[in-house]
């Protein structure tokens, strides 16, 4: 494996902090982003493998990232794991807070235009606040031409890790047909159930065409 550069050994105008003054923040990589988070090394390890360390736990999942898993890394003290956890919530607190609520079909639907023309079905899940402002969108499974399976525990393990109020779910029908198939109505069932017991609704499930879509709740079939 080939050494990784040093931030000394990286032109002064090519550094993370410098890249951020001249370019702004989004024209950093996630690991240089960090980089500018931790600030600097520690004797025993350089801020780059730490910065590697910590981008690894994150494409875990953000559930991966917590107090303990930070610490257990090398060159991670309690301060600095309390540092990074601090700017990951103050982080997710404003990107909740500014977004606009999902109130309308028009608004939830423009959220799910990218799975319209797929030639599988996709279920996807949004996850809502109590303000119903969306906090992610995931995709949850994906099934064959005519059928996607899936099980309630795959659609509200994120949603509680997100601590979210409701989610919507909804899927993609490739052959053009709006109508749910028993199977959806299945699911939906059973979906509302789970989400009683654990206290995050199912707001709305919908199927998408290419052209249209179809809202359980609007037909009254929640």
């Amino acid at each position: 494996m080939p050494n990784r550069r040093r931030i000394s050994q990286i032109p002064a105008l090519d550094r993370p902090r410098e890249k951020l003054r001249r370019k702004g923040a989004a024209a950093l990589s996630d690991f240089e982003l960090l980089e500018v988070i931790l600030g600097n090394g520690t004797p025993g390890a350089d801020v780059g493998q730490i910065a590697r360390q910590i981008q690894k736990l994150m494409q875990k999942g953000m559930q991966a990232v917590t107090y303990e898993s930070l610490v257990s890394l090398h060159g991670v003290s309690m301060a600095r794991a309390g540092k990074i956890l601090a700017a990951l919530e103050l982080a997710k607190r404003h990107l909740v807070k500014g977004a606009m609520p999902l109130r309308t079909m028009s608004e939830i639907v423009a959220h799910l235009d990218d799975i319209r023309s797929k030639q599988q079905e996709y279920l996807v899940a949004l996850s809502l606040d109590g303000g119903q402002r969306l906090i992610t969108q995931r995709i949850i499974t994906i099934g064959t031409l005519d059928a996607v399976l899936a099980h309630p525990r795959e659609v509200f393990a994120d949603a509680l890790m997100d601590r979210a109020a409701s989610v919507i779910v909804a899927h993609n029908h490739p052959s053009g047909d709006l109508q749910p198939s028993q199977h959806d109505i299945t699911l939906t069932q059973q979906l509302v159930a789970s989400g009683l017991l654990l206290g995050v609704s199912l707001r709305d499930h919908i199927i998408l065409t290419k052209t249209d879509y179809f809202s359980f709740r609007q037909h009254h079939l929640l």
